[in-house]
């Protein structure tokens, strides 16, 4: 081959490698180019479903549920004591953590019943999911206030007979929850009392006036009092500052020789310095709680407060989960106890008859 002939077989394979050069990077560019389409579409479909995810999310922690609790005792800066204390103890039971997967509101009349529709109508205009009540005045202004947030009660006073409900079995409406029946259990209180005090004719009843569930349990004490043929004598108190001496005093100057306590929202502030009055007073004290005999009364029967507490966190979560109240029977306490104070028994110079004493469920000695 000449040297000619071999220049311009040497150029054309160079020519023929730019080629292929060129080619090839035609290619890469290409593919380079089709790759960051492809990311770019990947990247706004990210995006899209990020956007989407959002207002699932937000939605869902809306769904945090928020509950509105109403009590006529505590105070902001105490919101505990033992009925809270057992009502958050039923929800923890149930899986709820308070601040984390739902949220109480809480309100506290500070023992001044006047405020409690208010108090009321600030979770209703928050629109809580349950509303839960803990006394009549409560309760009532509840029902006024909503026929659609679903309301947990905690009675006092027979929800039939004061209009609250239809029937215990089905309440209907929007009410549900339990009754304590602090009210239907005055004749037996009466009864151990006359057990204790084999003598009594005449027995000092304290109770806040401005209370209207106060009101009809002095009722019931004095429906069952004529029955067993012993006086009563009013002893009245009233918000903000009730004179437990005075009312004391006034049941010396009676001659009354035992005492009730009616309990009430008023009281739940005072149950040593009542205790004390009585112990001082040298007059044996029958309660509707027993709280009171812990803080030195002689007596309480009465339903266990905290188990029913807790019991209100069992209706709070059945109506989360989707039950409607008027479906929920209220519910009725089965078990009662008898508490006696041995020690302030002593400290007032009395014997607990021994039947009685054995049938006791607590003794504090």
């Amino acid at each position: 081959m000449s040297r000619e002939a071999k220049g311009r077989e040497e150029d054309d394979s160079g020519l023929k490698g730019k080629a292929m050069e060129r080619v090839r990077i035609d290619f890469l560019d290409v593919n380079l180019k089709s790759a960051i389409r492809n990311l770019k579409s990947a990247i706004l479909l990210g995006a899209l479903l990020l956007a989407l995810c959002l207002p699932a999310e937000a939605q869902q922690a809306k769904k945090v549920p928020r509950i509105g609790y109403v009590s006529g005792s505590g105070d902001p800066s105490n919101p505990g004591g033992p009925f809270v204390d057992a009502f958050r103890q039923g929800l923890r039971d149930r899986g709820y953590i308070e601040g984390k997967n739902i949220l109480v509101e809480h309100r506290y009349a500070e023992g001044n019943m006047d405020r409690i529709p208010t108090l009321v109508g600030e979770l209703v205009q928050l629109k809580v999911d349950v509303l839960v009540a803990t006394n009549f005045p409560a309760i009532r202004a509840a029902k006024q206030a909503t026929k659609t947030i679903p309301i947990v009660m905690v009675a006092t006073v027979d929800p039939v007979a004061t209009g609250i409900v239809d029937s215990l079995a089905r309440p209907g409406r929007n009410i549900t929850g339990l009754t304590r029946l602090t009210q239907e259990l005055s004749g037996k209180r009466l009864e151990l009392l006359k057990e204790v005090l084999p003598q009594m004719s005449r027995i000092g009843v304290l109770w806040d006036a401005n209370s209207s569930s106060a009101a009809i349990a002095f009722k019931e004490y004095e429906a069952v009092a004529r029955a067993l043929k012993v006086q009563l004598q009013s002893l009245e108190v009233r918000y903000p500052n009730p004179d437990f001496e005075g009312a004391f005093q006034a049941a010396a100057k009676g001659r009354a020789s035992a005492l009730i306590t009616i309990r009430g929202s008023l009281f739940n502030r005072y149950p040593k310095q009542i205790a004390g009055l009585a112990i001082m007073n040298r007059l044996p004290s029958m309660s509707e709680g027993s709280e009171y005999v812990e803080a030195g009364g002689l007596v309480s029967y009465a339903t266990n407060d905290a188990e029913n507490y807790r019991r209100a966190a069992v209706y709070v979560d059945k109506i989360l989960k989707g039950a409607k109240p008027a479906d929920l029977p209220i519910e009725q306490p089965m078990k009662f106890e008898l508490v006696i104070n041995l020690k302030t028994a002593k400290q007032i110079g009395l014997s607990i008859p021994p039947n009685v004493l054995a049938r006791a469920d607590r003794v504090i000695r």
